[in-house]
């Protein structure tokens, strides 16, 4: 039978795969925090803010000391305020 990809509904599948990563990372960012799934995934709805919530959190828990957690956090302080906002917003 050969394949007729007019009947693959590419936009669903991608949609589903989406939500799959999107749900995986909220678990995965919920194991290392006391926020629960749905709270992350509310908070950081796009995959992309939430991938910066991971990066910030391992600068955070990261070996290094003190003065060099704190410059590598002033060097993406742009691409990580967005996150620091969030989660202020939610805890302040």
């Amino acid at each position: 039978m050969a394949l007729n990809f007019s009947d693959i509904d590419l936009d669903a599948i991608m949609d589903e795969a989406a939500q799959k990563t999107d749900d995986k990372l909220a678990g995965q960012i919920s194991s290392l925090t006391r926020m629960k799934d749905e709270e992350i995934k509310k908070l950081f709805p796009a995959a992309a803010d939430a991938k910066k919530l991971v990066e910030l959190m391992q600068i955070v828990k990261s070996a290094e000391k003190r003065n060099k957690k704190i410059s590598q956090l002033v060097d993406n302080s742009e691409k990580f305020a967005g996150v620091v906002l969030t989660l202020l917003d939610k805890f302040v």
